[in-house]
């Protein structure tokens, strides 16, 4: 068996057989099915040298793994999951900045059908987050379905055979099936600053979603440039390592305190081997989300501001102070957490810039008509939330491109299925932001799925959402946000489509989100 063989095989060697192929030529798919049915191995030929399947996967992140799931739960396995990245994981794969953690409270962070209760701490970091996923993907054998380094540039419907036809980046092949399912979700497309000069930067520069490993940062003049989700976890992390940092932000955001503790070894193994410990944590967790995610309690609201403020207080410069403190209702944006970030800027060689940025020069950043001459800029400027599947051209009916049709902003049914587009069943789609976002893809996933299945005992080929329904649902869906106060202000974010309408968020709870998903019913055309 030769080498290269040998090494494609052997990273999969003990996860239940059959192995995936990366697209390969037809004499090199020969080639390597012929050496491995001589050595013993065995590739099932049916994941080697077909691209037509029932359904298509599109990523190999928590979406895309629910999905697979729950496909073969439902005795679906004729399908593929197409992920661009080299590896399983989806965000928790390409997110991997110093410092990079979850949101929500890790004992809610995990799939209810395959709960993981030994996390570290409070909130997990992204090392901890993406071994649970990979073990998921091990322990359910999805990897048979996985084809890595396959970005998905185009995937339009054939109303001629009633599939989906997917273009592969440097593949000339298409890979088709009749159902498509998206897992990409919101925090793909990386958003970099409108400012000038971004070329001329002679340094090192680069994103925090595509942080640059290898690179040293130690004894470097470093400027951050953003102070929203990623700069709050990552600069505490790289401060000590750094001869300067200058943070440029802005708008100041509220940071809250929280409890992240390493949990003791006791308090795991009692999570470990007490089922109702465990469960009664993770329902406690899940109630307080419900209670909290709606932000329609005020005296919540004014409370969490108070926490803020009283957070804010450890910065000893009262100038410096003013300047982190948010001129906006919390809850406008996007609401953040972390016990370090605040007293970073309490240290000598941190510099909070808080004037507009005019212009990158060769030698830095120029702000307010000065400039900081820097050794690397590290863009913490988040993702093109709004912009659902623009990482992908995606052409429903008679031609139509989804960007056309969501010029205006995107909207989805349930931010699952949009009118126009047959067979397509979106993950994390237009206003399923809330919550526990695992929790979310679940109740998507099973409602996919059951379309899907559905479907095929009806006899017809392809379900087709009702322009009206969609209509409907986001009209009152919208009216739904405008109840929520902290919502409506100026405040900038990623909630809002170019159309200033909130495109992203989920006003309600999460148990409403599944009582309005029990209660669907013709919603679609069928053919």
């Amino acid at each position: 068996m030769s080498s290269s063989l040998h090494v494609l095989l052997l990273a999969n060697i003990g996860q239940g057989g059959p192995y995936h192929l990366i697209f390969l030529s037809k004499r090199e798919k020969t080639s390597l099915l012929n050496q491995s049915i001589s050595s013993g191995i065995g590739l099932r030929r049916e994941f080697v040298d077909r691209n037509q399947f029932k359904v298509v996967i599109i990523g190999a992140g928590p979406g895309g793994i629910c999905a697979a799931i729950k496909l073969l739960e439902a005795g679906i396995r004729d399908f593929v999951m197409l992920e661009k990245a080299g590896g399983v994981g989806g965000t928790w794969w390409h997110n991997r900045y110093p410092g990079a953690e979850c949101d929500v409270p890790s004992h809610l962070y995990s799939f209810s059908f395959e709960q993981k209760r030994d996390w570290s701490r409070p909130y997990a970091r992204q090392p901890e987050i993406l071994d649970y996923m990979q073990h998921v993907v091990q322990k359910y054998e999805l990897m048979p379905h996985v084809r890595l380094s396959s970005n998905v540039e185009e995937a339009r419907w054939n109303a001629g055979t009633d599939t989906w036809q997917l273009q592969i980046e440097g593949s000339s092949e298409l890979v088709e099936g009749q159902f498509l399912i998206s897992g990409v979700g919101m925090f793909t497309e990386l958003t970099y600053p409108d400012i000038g000069g971004i070329d001329d930067f002679q340094g090192t520069k680069f994103h925090t979603a595509d942080w640059l490993d290898g690179h040293k940062l130690s004894g470097e003049k470093v400027a951050v440039i953003g102070s929203a989700a990623s700069a709050v976890q990552m600069i505490p992390e790289i401060v000590d390592e750094v001869d300067q940092l200058t943070v440029f932000q802005r708008r100041a955001q509220w940071v809250l305190p929280k409890e992240d503790e390493a949990f003791s070894e006791e308090e795991i193994r009692t999570f470990v081997e007490d089922d109702s410990v465990a469960a009664k944590q993770r329902a406690s967790i899940r109630e307080g989300l419900e209670n909290f995610i709606t932000f329609s309690n005020k005296e919540v609201l004014e409370k969490a501001e108070v926490r803020g403020l009283e957070n804010i207080a450890v910065v000893k410069n009262p100038e410096t102070r003013q300047k982190l403190t948010p001129d906006m209702a919390y809850g406008c944006r996007r609401p953040l957490s972390s016990n370090l970030y605040y007293p970073v800027f309490n240290r000598d060689h941190v510099t909070l810039v808080t004037d507009a940025i005019d212009t990158l020069t060769a030698k830095g950043v120029s702000a307010g008509g000065r400039e900081t001459e820097v050794d690397t800029i590290i863009f913490a400027t988040g993702f093109q939330t709004t912009r659902y599947l623009s990482c992908i051209d995606v052409y429903g009916k008679e031609g139509l491109s989804i960007h056309d049709a969501w010029k205006n902003g995107a909207q989805a049914y349930l931010g699952i299925t949009t009118a126009g587009f047959p067979n397509l069943f979106m993950l994390y789609g237009p206003n399923t932001n809330n919550g526990s976002i695992l929790e979310m893809l679940e109740h998507q996933v099973e409602y996919s799925v059951g379309q899907i299945r559905s479907l095929e005992a009806s006899g017809h080929n392809w379900l087709s959402l009702k322009t009206e329904r969609m209509g409907t649902y986001n009209t009152s869906l919208q009216k739904d946000i405008e109840g929520v106060d902290v919502w409506q202000g100026t405040c900038g974010g990623y909630y809002r489509g170019n159309a200033g309408f909130i495109v992203t968020q989920w006003p309600h709870t999460m148990d409403k989100y599944k009582a309005w998903l029990d209660q669907d019913s013709d919603s679609f055309d069928y053919g």
